[in-house]
């Protein structure tokens, strides 16, 4: 099993990951080193400065686990 990393547009600072083989994982990294889980580690094991940063370029899962 492999990562890889691509981002959604060129100028996003987060790198998504794909996880060769497994199906339904969502994650991510700021710095291809640390990968992150979307649904276990968002915003808990963020720094407030990654959060920021995951919020502006994925408006979509910001709004998504608002109030969770």
């Amino acid at each position: 099993m492999g990562f890889s990393f691509y981002k959604n547009r060129k100028t996003d600072v987060i790198y998504w990951v794909e996880n060769s083989g497994v199906v339904g994982e969502h994650l991510f990294s700021f710095d291809k080193e640390k990968i992150y889980n979307l649904f276990a580690d968002y915003p808990h094991n963020l720094t407030p400065e990654e959060k920021e940063i995951f919020d502006k370029e994925n408006p979509y899962w910001c709004d998504f686990f608002k109030g969770k």
